[in-house]
């Protein structure tokens, strides 16, 4: 009976060996998948196109995102999923396992960046802005004049500038055809072209979201008079083509006539002079139903109405008065 017990017990130790052997072999490989990997701080890889999850894990070794491209691609093999990796720019975060590595690039959105076009900006800094995006690709021309919808535009490293910048021509094409259905009658436009030309004119006239509708109002009220615009922004257009002036404006340029300065002639000019956003294109399709047919500045960043010339010119005198007590003047 002692001799069976001394048999038994080296067959027992083996038998616990091997199973703790068994366990290890289980127990590291699930450890080095999902437990920490060495990525110190939040990094962004690009995973070119046509990647294999080798070729991807040497990239993601000589970032430093995980240990050992050998050991990610065995693993992978076993333990993780069989969806294929996508190309594309994406976000690790600090410490992430080589578990949660290969689900990012097979299930993680891209990073995202964005170009923000504010409203009003006139196509030739449009076409400055897209250019200065680093990390965007290739060349793309300066936009047709308010052919761009003022927005905030998400875009992927490597995409090209012509691809956004057609992504937002078609938001403005889109945008108008929706606004245009919603015209209310009497309105002092016959057109979607005429209608982002007014609200190109209304975007610079007022930085005051509430009172959009009232100078389309205006606006509409001198265009059905036969009565000239007299908007400033329409004179500087054709010398700078939108962007700031830096001066005060010759009386050369007042009287000059070129397709837009809307001083020397009635109607709306040519066309836009910058991008209008959602709001002014609203504004002019439905605008305050006002008797007002002047404008001029308050001192506060808004405008003052007037329905009559001596109201206005009352008005203007206050405005100066103002302007000479700031040394403006």
């Amino acid at each position: 009976m002692a001799r069976s017990r001394r048999k038994r017990g080296p067959l027992r130790r083996l038998i616990l060996a091997l199973v703790l052997l068994a366990a290890i072999l289980v127990a590291v490989p699930l450890a080095m998948w999902h437990g920490p990997g060495p990525l110190e701080e939040d990094a962004a890889v690009q995973i070119p196109d046509g990647a294999s999850v080798g070729s991807a894990a040497r990239l993601l070794e000589e970032k430093g995102v995980i240990r050992s491209a050998a050991w990610f691609r065995r693993l992978a093999a076993r333990l993780g999923s069989s969806d294929p990796i996508r190309a594309g720019e994406f976000g690790f975060p600090a410490g992430v396992s080589a578990a949660g590595v290969l689900d990012i690039m097979q299930h993680g959105r891209p990073v995202q960046r964005f170009v923000v076009i504010p409203e009003g900006m006139p196509s030739i800094l449009v076409h400055e802005r897209l250019m200065a995006e680093k990390l965007l690709i290739g060349t793309a021309p300066v936009p047709p004049e308010g052919s761009v919808l003022p927005d905030s535009y998400s875009y992927e490293r490597g995409e090209s500038r012509a691809a956004v910048l057609k992504r937002m021509q078609a938001a403005m094409t889109e945008t108008l055809a929706a606004l245009w259905k919603t015209r209310k009658p009497g309105i002092a436009v016959s057109t979607p072209r005429e209608a982002v030309t007014l609200a190109s004119i209304v975007e610079k006239e007022t930085g005051v979201p509430a009172e959009r509708r009232m100078v389309a109002g205006v606006y509409t009220n001198r265009l059905k008079r036969g009565m000239p615009l007299q908007a400033d922004p329409t004179v500087i257009y054709p010398v700078t083509r939108g962007k700031p002036l830096g001066r005060r404006i010759k009386r050369s340029e007042l009287t000059a006539r070129n397709g837009y300065n809307t001083y020397a002639m009635p109607g709306l000019p040519q066309g836009p002079i910058a991008n209008p956003g959602r709001a002014s294109i609203a504004a002019v399709l439905d605008p305050e139903a006002t008797r007002a047919i002047y404008f001029v500045a308050d001192g506060s960043g808004g405008h003052v109405f007037a329905d009559t010339l001596e109201q206005h010119n009352a008005n203007v005198q206050k405005w100066y008065a103002l302007r000479r007590a700031r040394g403006e003047m």
